[in-house]
């Protein structure tokens, strides 16, 4: 495991007593930025879910080591602790919590400038005395999720498709903060449409097809094949390879 930050072995995951992930195997050294691709129902979502350890997403088998500790059965706060931290694609409305102090439960020792230039960055000043995400758009909703994901400076950033649903301009800004980020950190970057990566400069793609790892390789690359032969390309490659 020397120089991995995240080892998967064999995970298996069941949801509603169907398959998702089928003895998924999946690393990541430390300073990667890796992209995953992968269909509708993939379990992209689901996969990151588990290695956050959230209630319902308990795998039924496997390991997961982060930092060279098995934290298969630690909890979603211990987790978070040892420096996982989570972008949802679908960030949830906080009534009563304003995002500044999200931003001071996000990370205890974090100072007022920090926080004062970090929403600055992410243009979200105006947002900071406001309940979280309470009737923010779409962008605003994201830039606000970001934000706490780099006031918790975690050392493994799951991004889980940063680029959907909002407009271009938003994707910029948010590509640009979450690449500044990566560039001294490591993580993990969904995507579906691949606009993202118009501003991350991920150094490996992964593609996950149903339940496993398929295909690994340069991010632009395979994003070009799937964009112009769709994911079956993928799995005809892995059949010629083992043939």
């Amino acid at each position: 495991m020397a120089g991995e930050i995240l080892v998967i072995e064999n995970l298996q995951l069941n949801l509603g007593g169907k398959p998702l992930l089928k003895g998924l195997n999946f690393n990541v050294r430390a300073g990667e930025r890796v992209v995953l691709f992968g269909p509708n129902g993939a379990g992209k979502s689901s996969l990151l879910y588990a290695l956050l350890g959230f209630p319902g997403y308990r795998p039924q088998s496997g390991r997961i080591y982060f930092k060279g500790r098995d934290i298969t059965g630690l909890s979603v706060n211990e987790r978070a602790k040892l420096g996982l931290g989570l972008a949802f694609q679908n960030p949830p409305s906080l009534r009563g919590i304003k995002l500044r102090e999200m931003l001071k439960i996000c990370r205890k020792d974090i100072s007022d400038g920090e926080i004062e230039k970090t929403s600055k960055d992410m243009k979200m000043e105006e947002f900071l005395a406001r309940e979280v995400n309470l009737g923010f758009s779409g962008g605003e909703a994201k830039r606000a999720e970001i934000l706490q994901i780099l006031a918790q400076r975690p050392e493994l950033a799951l991004f889980d498709e940063p680029d959907s649903g909002v407009d271009l301009e938003n994707v910029e800004l948010i590509g640009k903060q979450i690449n500044a980020y990566l560039a001294r950190n490591t993580g993990i970057v969904i995507t579906h449409q691949g606009y993202i990566l118009n501003f991350v400069q991920a150094t490996r793609a992964c593609v996950l097809y149903d339940g496993a790892i398929i295909c690994s390789g340069n991010p632009k690359e395979i994003l070009e094949d799937i964009r112009e032969k769709g994911y079956e390309q993928c799995v005809r490659c892995r059949i010629r390879k083992h043939e």
